[in-house]
């Protein structure tokens, strides 16, 4: 038999009990919102943007122009932070690293994300240390040849690197860089025969393929266009799937005879792994809202580039595809690091 005494201590305990399960409770309910308070709150410190390539670049200048607007869109600063190095992989492996609150983001490439994975050992793991935002853009390639080439359409230059006494050199960027794995893509397609020159960059590919010393190149838009329009190079075809607006009249490499034929120079935007979903949507939101002003619009036009802005499973997904992609032309061709 309960005496009144045993009674009451079981009171108390049980009453300790639920206080203990309500203050379990409230502090789940505390952590429940914490991604949303701090999507709310968020940024309320200055943002660092890692570019992992040198200042004046193709992917620097983009970068910079985006997030010049996405500092007046977000109203708080966003300090670029160039650490170029070993391919891009500096950077990254510096941003994969990062505390993962939306405050270090990084400005990635397909050569850092699809391909140098695929090359030469890294420290980070796209799937695993980053969370795509967006796509900022992405430009296309134009396939180009010295002006004293006797062809004007991609048929005709493969007719003619057919033939018994044709020696065709391609020039690239460099090793494993998509100019590299255009030309290497092409071979494939073609089946033209074609030797590589590797060059520390697009302007010295340019100059030696304005020059004659090698004869065609699938080369970024923006550093071969200004070269077309001044009849020092001949263009062919363009690398996208669709015809680029800067060259209305110029059809694609597919169109040219050569379905499923893609190179593109991309880049966009990421989180470390672990940023809260709702930081990553209210990044996407802001950036896709920068992407549809008149004037950046414009600006990437200028420079062949279209404009990206799909949502973060949108943009993973295509980097998965381009990693899918290059491995088997990486395989193919037995592409090594430098």
């Amino acid at each position: 038999m309960t005496t009144g005494r045993e009674s009451a201590r079981h009171d108390l305990r049980f009453s300790g009990w639920l206080s203990a399960c309500a203050t379990v409770g409230l502090l789940l309910m505390g952590l429940s919102v914490i991604p949303a308070a701090r999507a709310q709150d968020y940024p309320n410190r200055p943002i660092r943007m890692i570019i992992p390539f040198a200042p004046g670049g193709g992917t620097d200048i983009v970068a910079r122009l985006i997030a010049l607007r996405l500092a007046d869109s977000m109203k708080q600063s966003i300090v670029i932070d160039n650490r170029a190095g070993g391919g891009g992989n500096i950077g990254a492996e510096m941003a994969a690293r990062a505390t993962p609150d939306g405050y270090t983001l990084l400005v990635g490439s397909a050569t850092i994300l699809a391909v140098n994975p695929l090359l030469t050992k890294v420290n980070y793991n796209f799937a695993r240390d980053f969370a795509p935002i967006t796509q900022l853009g992405s430009q296309p390639h134009l396939m180009v040849v010295h002006p004293s080439m006797p062809v004007n359409s991609v048929r005709e230059f493969v007719n003619f690197a057919k033939g018994k006494s044709a020696r065709i050199n391609y020039a690239s960027s460099g090793n494993g860089g998509p100019a590299h794995l255009g030309g290497e893509l092409f071979k494939i397609v073609s089946g033209v025969d074609m030797t590589h020159i590797p060059y520390k960059g697009a302007g010295p590919a340019v100059i030696d393929l304005v020059g004659g010393q090698v004869q065609m190149g699938i080369i970024s838009i923006a550093s071969t266009i200004q070269h077309v329009r001044g009849n020092r190079l001949r263009a062919l075809a363009v690398s996208s799937p669709k015809r680029a607006a800067v060259v209305p009249d110029l059809p694609t490499i597919a169109e040219s005879g050569y379905s499923g034929f893609e190179v593109r120079s991309w880049y966009g935007l990421l989180a470390p792994s672990g940023a809260p979903a709702a930081l990553v949507d209210k990044l996407n939101a802001s950036v896709a809202g920068v992407l549809r002003q008149p004037d950046v619009i414009a600006r990437l036009v200028i420079d062949g580039a279209e404009p990206g802005g799909d949502t973060p499973a949108e943009f993973a997904a295509y980097i998965r595809s381009e990693v899918e992609r290059w491995s088997k032309v990486v395989k193919s061709a037995g592409i090594r690091a430098d």
